[in-house]
This record gives structure tokens, C-alpha cells and sequence, in this order.
């Protein structure tokens, strides 16, 4: 604030102010040249731009009973209009100082509602939470609040400490996890592979089988056949062999083998068509 007791004066564009004539308001001063009369006027001029203002650091307590160190930043600007910049001057002595306690006041409240745990994630909710707060005290000061931070949150060493080991613990365990994964992952694909190569060689083996199977139906098929038509030839072959075994007389023909097989004291003749080889 700056107070102006010259004949002339001048505004900026971001300034506003308020003319008193014997101590009574009597005109709202916009931007610009103008005069009045020293000896019985003068203007208190409000910078309307934001202003930004540090929220000092604080020990406050959690829902828990755990003291954390606090601390954050805001946006405030006095409104432009003439009933604000009016409220700016007669409803309060000090807005900075007013803000700056109403703050700080808000916000060991709004930590008090929160365990550590929902401190250290809650920045965004703190800081819309004090804005609205903020806004409604700051109405009767004709002040507006347009952003509230919260920059430092710092538990004590202790915790930090059990926060850190915690930490660690927890990425530990999600390493140890991942390795069990992959281990289990990597088992079973050992166990497809396993049960794939088994049914390859059962199937191979099947069809080993059913080859082997095949072979053994075409060679009965060639048997039964060959045999049918030559039943008798191996018959007589099978008695000559045997003829000749227990020393009985054969007898040699031109037409071929005609033996007279003597079987004890009957003479049995056998007729074959096998040729005699020359």
C-alpha cells in the first residue's frame, strides 16, 4: 500500500485506491492522472496484482500423533472492483499478516483430519481444501485466493528412516516376485516342451506300429495265398524229406519224382510233379 498526499497524482494500470476527504471515503480512484486538495485529501492506493506469498514452515500434527514439518506457497490478489479494494482498508489492518494466520491455521486442521500416510499423498486435496477455506475469510477482506501449494512435507528421522527400510522391504519383495514368476513361467515351458516331445514319440510310435502292423498283414495275405496254390507241393516235399529221413526207397522216374515209399511192409506210391533236376 502506498498513501499519496501530492496536489497531483497518478495510478498505474494494476493499482486502485480510495480518496478521503477529512478522513471520510469519499471516491474510488481508478488508474490515471488526477489532483486534489493535500491539506484536506488524500488517496490510499492497492496493488491488485497477485501477490505471492510464502506459508512458513510448521510443525503440526497427524490424525496419528506423528509432528511433521509443514510448509507451502499461495496466490492472493486484492479485488479490483471498489467494494473489495474498500474491505482491503477498513475490514482488516494487515491482509498479509491476516491471510498468512488464517493459513496457517487451516492448515494444522487439515493435517490434523489426515494420518502420515494420507499426508504424504495428499498435497492436491490440502491445498483445494485451504483455498476454499481461504476464500470464504478472505471474502470479508476483499482478497480472492487463487492457488494454494504445499511444498514440504518432511516426517522426523525416525520415520523417515522405517519409511526408507519399508520402501525397500516392499521393492525386495516385488523383485523376489518377479524372479518367482519367471522361474514359474520358465517351468512351464520346460513342462510343454516335455509333454509335446512325449507326444511326438508316441505318435512316431504309433506309427512305427501301425507300419510294423501293415508289413505283418501283407506278408499273412502273401503267405495265405502262395500256400493255398502249393499245399500239396510241400506236402509231398514234407513226406520225401521225411521218406528220406527214415531211409525209405524212393523211385526216380523221367516224369520226375515217383518214389514208392516202403512204410513198414506197405508200398505206398507217391506221385508228385516235381521234376527231376539235371
Amino acid at each position: 500500500m502506498r498513501t499519496i498526499t501530492s496536489f497531483m497524482y497518478k495510478l498505474q494500470p494494476y493499482e486502485r485506491g480510495i480518496q478521503e476527504t477529512f478522513g471520510k471515503y469519499t471516491g474510488f480512484i481508478h488508474p490515471g492522472l488526477g489532483f486534489q486538495f493535500p491539506s484536506v485529501q488524500i488517496i490510499r492506493v492497492r496493488d491488485i496484482r497477485e501477490h505471492t506469498m510464502n506459508i512458513p514452515p510448521q510443525s503440526v500434527i497427524t490424525e496419528d500423533n506423528v509432528e511433521i514439518h509443514v510448509d507451502g506457497v499461495m496466490w492472493v490478489r486484492p479485488g479490483a472492483d471498489e467494494d473489495s479494494i474498500k474491505r482491503t482498508f477498513y475490514n482488516i489492518d494487515d491482509w498479509r499478516q491476516a491471510i498468512i494466520q488464517l493459513t496457517i491455521t487451516n492448515l494444522r486442521q487439515e493435517f490434523g483430519n489426515l494420518t502420515l500416510d494420507e499426508s504424504l499423498v495428499a498435497r492436491e486435496k490440502i491445498g483445494t481444501n485451504l483455498q476454499s477455506v481461504l476464500n470464504v475469510y478472505g471474502r470479508d477482506w476483499g482478497l480472492q485466493v487463487s492457488k494454494v501449494e504445499i511444498m514440504l512435507i518432511d516426517p522426523p528421522d525416525d520415520i523417515k528412516k522405517a519409511m526408507h527400510k519399508q520402501k525397500t522391504a516392499e521393492q525386495e519383495r516385488r523383485a523376489m516376485r518377479l524372479l518367482a514368476t519367471g522361474e514359474f513361467e520358465a517351468a512351464e515351458q520346460q513342462k510343454l516342451a516335455i509333454i509335446q516331445r512325449a507326444e511326438g514319440e508316441r505318435e512316431a510310435a504309433i506309427k512305427v506300429a501301425e507300419g510294423k502292423a501293415e508289413a505283418i498283414r501283407l506278408v499273412n495275405e502273401a503267405a495265405e495265398h502262395f500256400f493255398k496254390g502249393n499245399a500239396q507241393a510241400f506236402k509231398q516235399m514234407e513226406m520225401t524229406e521225411n521218406s528220406l529221413r527214415n531211409n525209405a526207397k524212393i523211385v526216380i522216374t523221367e516224369k520226375g519224382i515217383s518214389p514208392t515209399l516202403l512204410l513198414g511192409s506197405l508200398p505206398v506210391s507217391v506221385s508228385t510233379d516235381v521234376q527231376q533236376e539235371h
